[in-house]
């Protein structure tokens, strides 16, 4: 799906050949909580998802916008779909400031990365949900 910021997308083929096995349900976080595409690359300042959760850090855009209310609230629409469907395991997009989990990528915008969970991915393990990356899959058992 062409959600990322450039409009393009990051087509995995191994998350494509586990939909021919699973019921997956495609969500972008950053769309459901009203942001653009395409749109400014964004990367969270200082801290990561659990600091821009508990108020204690932000969502910044390459232009210097602050753009924390989107990425809540697209955390907080996954989580509802989450809920609403039983999700107990959730694959997101590796070092995204909405999905990145375990790494993220440092607000700097220069493509280093920083230990930490992206806002989504926060909000889903805080409510008892497993989250992993596209990175993480090898098999179908991996999920």
């Amino acid at each position: 799906m062409n959600c990322k910021y450039n409009g393009k997308n990051n087509l995995n083929k191994k998350v494509m050949k586990l939909c021919s096995e699973e019921t997956l349900i495609p969500v972008c976080p950053e769309q459901l909580g009203g942001c653009p595409t395409p749109r400014v690359p964004s990367e969270i300042a200082d801290g990561d998802g659990a600091d821009v959760l508990d108020g204690k850090s932000r969502v910044m855009n390459k232009n210097g916008e602050d753009v924390t209310e989107y990425f809540i609230k697209g955390a907080q629409e996954v989580l509802k779909i989450a809920k609403t469907m039983g999700i107990k395991k959730a694959i997101l997009k590796a070092r995204s400031p909405s999905c990145g989990f375990g790494s993220i990528y440092d607000g700097t915008f220069s493509g280093k990365t920083k230990r930490g969970n992206g806002v989504t991915s926060e909000i889903l393990v805080r409510n008892g949900v497993s989250v992993l990356t596209e990175e993480d899959i090898l098999t179908k058992e991996d999920i």
